[in-house]
């Protein structure tokens, strides 16, 4: 479980194919505190790690997080955001993250607005899906790339978030630009309201 406060964004160091599964090796500050068989937000996806050395660890996405998600663009020298599992007697910072994206959205503009900016992304829409939950609500909770945001400008479709300059220095953010895919994970309670409506309200 995590919260979308990303704590890091990390360097990919490399990158290797294990038959449909890839191997992502990371540079970061905290590498040598983690412990095997614990779990990290990359861009939003909980991936476990299997190996650490020298400041750089190991995690591996299988085939169903490639398809789903953003990892499977990566390149070596992209910038991950990264985030450790949330300490539940700590505060919520964002809101509850669950590490499973639930598919990719593609920026379609970049606004800079007074010091801060504004993205738009667009997704694809499945209107069944929608009805569990599976949309953004104005003023709800979106996860991007690992980073709690609040929803502005909801469509069917797309939506539209602001990004503070803290934000946008010290995560992947400024690296986003128009036609660049991100992971997104809808609110997990949203969720769960949708599926009651569908099947017991």
């Amino acid at each position: 479980m995590f919260s979308g406060i990303v704590e890091e964004a990390a360097k990919v160091t490399a990158l290797a194919a294990d038959r449909d599964n890839l191997n992502i090796s990371l540079c970061c500050s905290f590498a040598d505190e983690l412990k095997i068989d614990q779990s990290v937000s990359h861009n939003g996806v909980c991936l476990t790690v299997t190996s650490i050395r020298g400041g750089v660890y190991t995690v591996t996405a299988v085939k169903e997080t490639l398809l789903r998600s953003n990892l499977g663009l990566l390149k070596v020298g992209d910038e991950v955001n990264l985030e450790r599992s949330m300490i539940m007697n700590g505060r919520l910072d964002g809101h509850i993250v669950q590490g499973h994206v639930d598919q990719t959205a593609v920026c379609t503009q970049v606004e800079e607005s007074a010091g801060s900016w504004y993205f738009t992304f667009e997704y694809a829409f499945d209107k069944e899906m929608a009805r569990q939950g599976y949309m953004t609500v104005e003023k709800g909770s979106v996860c991007v790339n690992g980073v709690s945001l609040t929803v502005c400008n909801s469509r069917d479709n797309s939506f539209r978030v602001a990004i503070i300059p803290y934000t946008y220095k010290y995560t992947n953010f400024h690296r986003i630009e128009a036609g660049t895919t991100v992971n997104i994970e809808f609110d997990i309670i949203g969720k769960y309201i949708g599926k009651l409506n569908r099947y017991y309200l």
